[in-house]
């Protein structure tokens, strides 16, 4: 299926082994790209190079314009968000779905914030505390996946 003989033959060309020795990083970099990009079909060489593969973030963690921080633990989802002045707290209102957690009337009455969340959520059970300029909304995650079977009948 793939030519990884023709590609990866080192009994071909004693000189390869040489050539690997003597890389640096930048060039094992640009080779394994020539490899990939030899082997893997083009319509998935567009995914390949979305994929940020060498970048050191969280897969968990967000960032949110409203400077929010979303991440998960085994039981809950936490959103933490600096306040900047305590009166916001007196006007903002906090609503959440199963999926999303929505922030209103911070910093202008008018404002909505909408930030999706890494996991399901349950509907009950859900809190927020502010401390040290920080509120944290703490949403308990869903473990209840409920699906249906479907019946396939003829026509």
């Amino acid at each position: 299926m793939f030519p990884w003989n023709s590609l990866f033959s080192f009994k071909n060309n004693p000189n390869q082994k040489d050539f690997m020795k003597n890389m640096q990083q930048t060039d094992v970099q640009s080779f394994i790209e020539k490899m990939f990009s030899q082997v893997i079909p083009d319509n998935m060489q567009g995914m390949m190079n979305n994929n940020d593969f060498g970048s050191k973030k969280e897969p968990a963690r967000t960032e949110h314009p409203l400077h929010a921080t979303v991440f998960e633990t085994h039981l809950y989802v936490f959103v933490r968000i600096p306040i900047v002045d305590e009166s916001w707290l007196k006007t903002m209102k906090l609503y959440h779905t199963s999926n999303q957690s929505i922030i209103e009337g911070i910093p202008e009455a008018s404002d909505r914030h909408v930030i999706t969340l890494p996991a399901l959520v349950k509907k009950k059970g859900a809190s927020a505390q502010f401390k040290e300029s920080t509120l944290e909304i703490r949403l308990q995650k869903s473990f209840n996946t409920q699906y249906s079977e479907i019946d396939v009948s003829e026509i």
